[in-house]
């Protein structure tokens, strides 16, 4: 649970720092665009990736495995981080964090289907009462309805749950840090000419970029992207997919924070409350029975 936490603490800054790599920091400082900063990342994260598995003279990963990989460097490496930067061009990161808290639901629910795990019903109960604060927040704060980039968060959420399953499942024989580098080098052949093509376009942009978009942009690429993962995987290998999984609830909270002090949005006492009863929801959560397969 706790290597799971460390690693929940450092995704937390992901929105908050993705918000000022596409330029919605303090000011509307010059930003990247949301598909290089997406796709970007990954690749930075992929070269680090290669360096640390010619370091660990890391053996080429089971055939095997190649499906679960599939998984985590499409929904964890190029899905997630595209559909949560063009949701950040317009909503603010507060916003989009506690959106994020549905994650914990979705990731148990792929636990369930990829992984053999069985949550009890108490689990169910309190992971869907979660997820409940969270729409419900989404709703009270865009009057009612959902908007576009809600919906790209939701998205973003099955594709990163779907990621976190598989390759928590993975992690058990392979290994959290081989899991995530394998999946990242992976996903670089395809987005190697993809990133050199925006960088081509949109080179006058990049060269404009404001130092605080270039900060968030390597905030994501190494934390976020890679040493987040490192801790994350490697408490799911340990403590179980789904019941881990439940860490993420705090993420909300913490990502609230973190907008506070990065770009400096104002943390409104509704959103404070809807994250501090998210936050009561995983410790009953955690109390609940899952049996692994």
């Amino acid at each position: 649970m706790l290597l799971g936490l460390i690693g929940v603490a450092i995704f937390s800054l992901t929105l908050p720092f993705t918000r000022l790599a596409v330029g919605g920091g303090i000011g509307g400082s010059a930003g990247l665009s949301p598909m290089f900063v997406a796709l970007g990342r990954a690749l930075a994260a992929a070269v680090l990736a290669g360096g640390w598995l010619y370091w660990k003279r890391a053996p080429l990963p089971p055939r095997s495995a190649l499906p679960a990989l599939a998984m985590v460097a499409i929904g964890c490496v190029i899905g997630f981080p595209w559909l949560t930067s063009v949701a950040m061009r317009s909503l603010p990161a507060a916003h989009g964090a506690v959106l994020v808290g549905v994650l914990p639901l979705a990731t148990a629910m792929f636990a369930a289907i990829l992984g053999g795990e069985k949550p009890s019903k108490g689990f169910w109960i309190m992971a869907i009462l979660g997820s409940t604060l969270v729409v419900g927040f989404a709703l009270r704060q865009s009057g009612g309805s959902l908007h576009a980039a809600d919906l790209a968060i939701f998205m973003a959420v099955l594709l990163a749950a779907m990621g976190y399953a598989a390759g928590g499942r993975l992690s058990q024989t392979l290994g959290g840090q081989q899991t995530i580098c394998w999946a990242l080098v992976l996903a670089a052949p395809p987005l190697l000419p993809v990133v050199g093509w925006l960088g081509w376009q949109e080179a006058a942009q990049i060269r404009h970029a404001s130092a605080a978009a270039w900060t968030g942009f390597a905030y994501v690429s190494v934390f976020s992207m890679f040493i987040g993962f490192f801790f994350w995987y490697r408490g799911m290998a340990l403590g179980g997919v789904a019941r881990v999984g439940q860490v993420q609830l705090v993420q909300p909270f913490l990502s609230v924070l973190g907008a506070t002090v990065v770009l400096g949005e104002l943390l409104e006492w509704q959103t404070l409350i809807f994250a501090i009863a998210v936050i009561a929801v995983v410790g009953a959560g955690r109390k609940m029975q899952v049996k692994r397969g």
